[in-house]
């Protein structure tokens, strides 16, 4: 099992050093490859707090080898012994790396509200986007909130982060159409709530949100097929 979890750990550090080096290249914003977290009963709250896209599109921001660190005290609540033997540190360093990150983390971070307010939120920014109602929207999101679409630059996805609640909630009432005659379904991706949207029987995005207690203020939307395919094969791969 140590051996698994440290070869596992070293092709992440790989995969993530190297996509930084795709980012790059990438057309607009990018976000993090949502993972359907519905079927893995190993996902309790506390650790879905640690998995939450919002939390690993700040998590971007450390070193590979600190995300790692992070990651496996904070998610899956390793010992600092068993991260320095995965990650070929000493455990005095590994001890400094995760509470740097926690330090790093705790200033980009926001309280997180609750899966049953999250979910109402979510519901309730839905029908107002369909209702095309700007009023309800600016309700619902804070000052500073922030909508990214990541595409890749595939058509409809905007390729800059639009900012502000009035800015936002004029994108999103813009999208009336954009929810007519979609075929949405709940579905739950790194712990929280999510939508996916179906046309003529085919995934085309991906859907989610960050709130506070005082609103909305990250919405996430991937739209890159790639990521949509990968979403949905990562539910196939849970139930088996």
């Amino acid at each position: 099992m140590a051996f698994l979890s440290s070869t596992t750990t070293r092709l992440a550090i790989n995969v993530a050093q190297s996509a930084r080096v795709r980012r790059e290249t990438y057309i607009g914003p990018w976000l993090p490859e949502p993972v359907d977290t519905s079927n893995d009963p190993e996902v309790g709250a506390e650790r879905a707090e640690a998995l939450e896209l919002a939390l690993l599109l700040v998590l971007q921001k450390l070193s590979p080898a600190a995300r790692a660190a992070y990651v496996l005290r904070e998610a899956f609540d390793y010992a600092y012994a068993d991260i320095a033997d995965i990650l070929r540190l000493s455990v005095v360093n590994v001890r400094k790396i995760v509470s740097r990150a926690r330090r790093h983390l705790a200033a980009d971070q926001r309280e997180t509200v609750d899966a049953v307010a999250h979910r109402q939120l979510l519901d309730a920014f839905r029908a107002a986007a369909r209702n095309g109602d700007v009023a309800s929207l600016e309700s619902l999101l804070t000052p500073d909130a922030v909508s990214l679409s990541d595409g890749n630059g595939i058509r409809g996805a905007a390729r800059v982060p639009v900012l502000g609640r009035a800015r936002v909630a004029n994108l999103a009432s813009a999208t009336r159409g954009f929810w007519s005659g979609a075929d949405v379904r709940h579905v739950e991706a790194n712990g929280r709530d999510g939508v996916l949207l179906y046309r003529d029987g085919l995934p085309t995005t991906f859907m989610t949100m960050a709130a506070s207690p005082a609103g909305i203020h990250q919405l996430m939307w991937v739209l890159e097929p790639g990521k949509i395919a990968a979403f949905l094969g990562s539910g196939s791969r849970v139930q088996g």
